[in-house]
């Protein structure tokens, strides 16, 4: 049992390799998350001032919104998606996000890549439905 010592030193050692980049990030660094993207709103989409669904709900949920309306449009059938204000809308990516949200790069992309996800909407559907130029 002479060892106790050196065990104990040993595993000192080691906490203290193991949770220096922890203690860096929080004690030196300040653990700042990166700002949030900036995205560029098209005319159509500062005019209209709401979405299908408030801001804060489309910047968290869009996602699941839009698998959603995928299930029904294609599962079942349905195409229009009424929200909580009781306002009715087409239930189409290509036709009701992209006719205001028509500047990908600007608005989609910025977002995608702050959060490195490579979403496959586009596998299916086309950028710029509308054909419009910038």
């Amino acid at each position: 049992m002479n060892d106790k010592k050196w065990i104990v030193l040993g595993l000192a050692v080691f906490l203290v390799l193991f949770l220096s980049p922890f203690l860096y990030n929080v004690l030196i660094k300040g653990a700042k998350a990166a700002p949030m993207p900036e995205v560029v709103l098209t005319e159509k989409a500062k005019a209209a001032k709401q979405c299908v669904m408030p801001t804060e709900f489309m910047r968290a949920n869009h996602m699941q919104l839009l698998d959603e309306w995928r299930l029904k449009v294609v599962r079942s059938g349905l195409r229009d998606f009424t929200n909580a204000e009781g306002k009715t809308f087409n239930m189409s990516l290509s036709n009701t996000c992209l006719d205001c949200h028509s500047n990908k790069a600007d608005f989609c992309d910025r977002c995608h890549n702050y959060a490195s996800v490579a979403p496959y909407c586009w596998d299916c559907h086309i950028q710029n439905p509308q054909g419009e130029t910038k």
